[in-house]
């Protein structure tokens, strides 16, 4: 009996350890319900994810700056008299101006001749033709250069300007040429204006007649006097004298 019985029980035992672990397996497969987040919670998020996004208004754009060219594609040259004994010179070869000397005087025409500026002094020409000028001097310069100052110290002479080509044997050709300038006398003028000198005369008779007096008064009583019209100026003065 006492064997039997303990043989029952330990099956009982080992029944009820089989019944508990597979009750635990079963219940640790079974996700569990996050019941702690309401679904209002999901619907609020939606909404939030719903509404767009705005941003701060971009400043405008600024307009670009007008960009100076550095050519324009013309063929020109400009002289200008910088002082008495300076001058100032620019210019701009267009390709199709290099193309046309080439096509006239060979492919290689460019690169056998060099660049070359011919001042011509005109003085006293009255009609400059290229061939009549009193004298001229040839200033090298580099191909790529679109600019020269020219120390010509000729004050009070005309002049204008060749940019041409020149090659070994002495051959010129002009490509552009200037407009024509005359320098400043570096010296006063010996110009002088008659009628302000008349004036000054005036002037020098009145201060001599009323020492001491200013110029405004003295210029008062020549009015009184009768000697200075009223309202000069060079017609009136010229009638006056007439």
């Amino acid at each position: 009996m006492s064997v039997s019985f303990t043989l029952v029980l330990g099956g009982a035992l080992i029944l009820v350890l089989l019944t508990v672990i597979l009750w635990s397996t079963r219940n640790k497969q079974k996700k569990p319900v996050p019941r702690h987040v309401p679904m209002v919670t999901r619907e609020e998020f939606a909404e939030e994810l719903a509404t767009p996004v705005t941003f701060p208004p971009q400043p405008a754009a600024k307009p670009d700056m007008p960009v100076i060219p550095w050519n324009y594609g013309k063929d020109r040259m400009t002289l200008m008299v910088r002082d008495p004994n300076w001058l100032f010179a620019y210019w701009e070869i267009s390709a199709t101006k290099q193309q046309e000397f080439s096509n006239n005087f060979g492919h290689d025409a460019w690169n056998n001749s060099r660049s070359v500026l011919r001042v011509y002094d005109v003085t006293g020409v009255e009609s400059f033709n290229g061939s009549n000028a009193n004298d001229f001097t040839d200033i090298s310069i580099n191909d790529y250069v679109d600019s020269r100052h020219i120390d010509m110290e000729r004050p009070n002479s005309t002049f204008c300007v060749d940019l041409g080509r020149l090659f070994p044997d002495g051959t010129f050709i002009t490509l552009l040429r200037s407009n024509i300038v005359q320098t400043p006398s570096i010296a006063v003028s010996n110009l002088l204006d008659e009628e302000w000198m008349w004036i000054e005369g005036i002037y020098r008779t009145l201060t001599r007649l009323h020492m001491g007096s200013s110029p405004m008064v003295t210029e008062e009583i020549g009015r009184g006097m009768g000697l200075i019209p009223l309202g000069i100026s060079s017609p009136g003065l010229r009638n006056r004298k007439n």
